[in-house]
């Protein structure tokens, strides 16, 4: 495992990451800061940071990586029964990019199952809050009667997108942000969102598990593309999932 340079931004060859015999498959390094420019060029590469309250800040690029390729996105017919009725029940709205900040704060402070405290740092919600300030960071929010109630939110290089957390206080929040975000990726010409691990609900919504290899090919031909305008809420854009 490398250990990262206080000040100069490098990272080793994502594919020296621990395998997935090791005890912590996808460790790749430690240290460094989160500032923006280490956390963009980390991204470009596949590498995302992941660490608890009393740990190091430590960096990740599993293989195989999860990802959803949004052509695979499973609307289940009781999803978009949901989905129907929120958009035309008044006082349900999507938002995009209206409160990230709340999203973050949302994100970190859900408590999930096999998990005590949260990896989302007050560090890592200033890091990902000044992202997002610089329109790097999207957040799509689930607001019923005026009240934020899921949400999700992840960097966009290029046209590549990576999920980074999302949470739900409402049945069905997160996944109603979901659906959003791969209407709009796919209006936009965004193939694939990155999910970094395998999890049974993001593989019953059409994610599945690729090679280190072939993310990072597909990273590479993806990420130094013209991003789309910086994203807000349009309702057409639902037309992508509505065929």
């Amino acid at each position: 495992m490398v250990r990262l340079h206080p000040t100069l931004i490098a990272f080793p060859d994502p594919a020296r990451a621990l395998g997935p015999d090791s005890d912590a498959p996808g460790l790749l390094a430690v240290g460094g800061d989160l500032r923006p420019e280490r956390l963009l060029a980390a991204y470009a590469k596949g590498i995302f940071p992941w660490y608890g309250e009393d740990q190091p800040l430590l960096w990740w690029s599993p293989d195989p990586r999860m990802v959803l390729q949004t052509s695979n996105f499973k609307l289940h017919p009781s999803l978009k029964k949901t989905l129907r009725r929120f958009l035309r029940t008044p006082g349900c709205e999507l938002r995009v990019n209206h409160d990230p900040a709340a999203v973050l704060a949302a994100c970190a402070g859900t408590p999930r199952d096999g998990q005590a405290g949260t990896w989302i740092t007050a560090e890592m919600q200033q890091a990902y809050g000044e992202l997002a300030r610089q329109g790097v960071v999207n957040s799509i929010e689930t607001w019923v009667g005026g009240r934020l109630v899921g949400g999700l939110y992840g960097l966009m290089l290029g046209r590549m997108f990576f999920g980074e957390s999302m949470f739900s206080h409402a049945t069905d929040a997160s996944k109603i942000a979901l659906a959003y975000l791969v209407a709009l990726c796919r209006r936009d010409g965004i193939p694939w969102i990155d999910c970094q691990q395998n999890t049974r609900h993001l593989a019953s919504l059409g994610a599945g598990e690729l090679s280190g290899a072939v993310f990072r090919q597909h990273l590479a031909a993806h990420v130094p593309m013209p991003p789309p305008p910086r994203w807000t809420y349009d309702a057409e854009a639902w037309t992508q999932i509505f065929k």
